[in-house]
């Protein structure tokens, strides 16, 4: 494909709108129309950027021919929008979670393998210039043999959500970012969840997962917190990253019990003492920006998709065990 790609929104909520702003920004799309269910949400947007809108979606495949489609509905719409603007032609970005149930994701999967067609999933903290430069530190060793790994993602309860409850919503971001950072994958894990707000469904998990290399992860999620945070620790032998994805800041802190020794001999370290700070400098920018480049750049290369179908069912299968072990109380192996 030769650039600019003719690019589509479906569902201009609270992030379509957004995926509509970036694609009139970056050089590698043209904006050629939206589509959402409220009519009057669908003429603002498409006012506010000069292009056409539609209430029907498959109306706006058929007179726009997007070469590229973000799919923003709500989550319980994902395969059914998703299926067709694959069988119309287009290239996907879903937002996460991929789909509704683990059934629908792997459809979703093996229509675009059936059409050629390419699927990647939205989970944005990839994208984030703080993750990035986490990744990049213990892709590069600095931290020695990894302990563990923790997220924490609190904060008010958003009313936009209906459909799906804290886990579905949210565990996914971090479950993603998990593997993403660790290069590993989940084999059991245990959640307790509650259900104090929401009318349906639950909005606190506290869980705990074992990594197949041994690593320990721990998550905290909720919509029931007054201040937003949204941190992500990584623990091993030198010390510890804190990555805040609100502020992209990252910080350091040294086990000056590591520092004193020779590298070749960290598999003999036998404390840990608290030692300096660092705070790195982080280039900040827009991760959906990021994100939405690196899906069109891919595309127009056809090269493999930043964050495959498989990553997305991934979270998705991993989030659901969440919910399962905790309506049941039971450890889950995955």
């Amino acid at each position: 494909m030769t650039a600019p790609l003719k690019a589509a929104v479906i569902g201009v909520g609270s992030m379509g709108r957004h995926h509509a702003r970036v694609y009139t920004q970056i050089s590698q799309t043209t904006l050629v129309g939206v589509a959402d269910a409220d009519a009057a949400t669908a003429e603002r947007i498409g006012a506010q950027y000069s292009v056409p809108t539609y209430t029907d979606y498959e109306a706006l495949l058929t007179e726009e021919k997007p070469d590229i489609v973000t799919v923003a509905v709500p989550t319980r719409y994902h395969h059914d929008v998703a299926t067709h603007a694959m069988e119309a032609g287009a290239d996907l970005l879903i937002e996460k979670p991929i789909a509704a149930t683990v059934a629908e994701g792997q459809a979703l999967i093996d229509r675009a393998n059936a059409l050629g067609r390419n699927l990647m999933v939205g989970h944005i903290l990839r994208f984030s210039p703080v993750i990035q430069a986490l990744k990049q530190h213990i892709t590069q060793g600095d931290l020695g043999k990894i302990f563990q790994v923790a997220c924490r993602r609190v904060g008010p309860f958003p009313v936009r959500i209906q459909d799906v409850g804290v886990v579905v919503d949210l565990a996914p971001h971090d479950l993603d970012v998990m593997r993403f950072i660790t290069g590993a994958e989940p084999i059991r894990l245990f959640a307790e969840i509650e259900q104090q707000v929401h009318t349906d469904h639950e909005d606190l998990v506290s869980a705990l997962i074992r990594f197949d290399n041994g690593i320990t992860g721990t998550l905290e999620i909720n919509w029931l917190t007054p201040r937003k945070v949204r941190e992500v620790t990584i623990l091993g032998e030198c010390g510890m990253f804190l990555a805040d994805d609100l502020t992209q800041d990252l910080f350091f802190y040294e086990n000056a019990a590591a520092s004193e020794l020779e590298w070749n001999h960290l598999s003999i370290l036998r404390g840990v003492s608290e030692g300096k700070m660092i705070r790195y400098p982080i280039q900040r920018g827009e991760p959906l920006r990021a994100e939405l480049e690196a899906f069109a750049n891919a595309v127009l290369a056809g090269d493999p998709m930043p964050v495959t179908g498989k990553d997305g069912l991934s979270a998705l299968q991993l989030a659901l065990s969440l919910v399962k072990s905790g309506n049941a109380g039971e450890i889950i192996s995955v």
